[in-house]
């Protein structure tokens, strides 16, 4: 499959056709490692672990303009993490509901969601 064009970056909502391995497939080209899918296009992810889900790490989602992003399904890998209390208030602060969940689900609740064209985000961490 191809990869990603552009350090990373692929523009457009894409739904995620598959997770595993590590990686992620989406648009028909796959992706190793982490992913944030906004409104604007699926981009490489710095973030490897639940420890690193935080408000710097998400600056490109609190970039996207106000109210494209009503929900964010995060993928924190094989188990279930919350998230950090300061990253819950500034998602608060953005207007934006975040639901933490293993990756696997929360790539499949996202293609849900984006499917029924719903203002919705994710930041999926990988998993070997």
């Amino acid at each position: 499959m191809n990869q990603p064009q552009d350090k990373g970056f692929l523009p457009g909502a894409h739904m995620i056709e598959g997770y595993g391995g590590g990686g992620f497939r989406f648009g028909g080209m796959s992706h190793r490692g982490s992913i944030l899918a906004l409104p604007s296009g699926i981009y490489a992810w710095s973030a490897a672990t639940p420890a690193e889900i935080d408000i710097d790490s998400l600056g490109q989602l609190f970039a996207e303009p106000a109210g494209l992003v009503e929900h964010l399904l995060v993928g924190t890998g094989t188990e279930l993490r919350p998230l950090a209390a300061p990253l819950r208030q500034r998602l608060r602060e953005a207007g934006i509901r975040a639901e933490p969940m293993p990756t696997g689900a929360a790539a499949r609740t996202y293609s849900i969601l984006l499917g029924e064209r719903r203002r919705v985000a994710a930041a999926l961490l990988a998993a070997p």
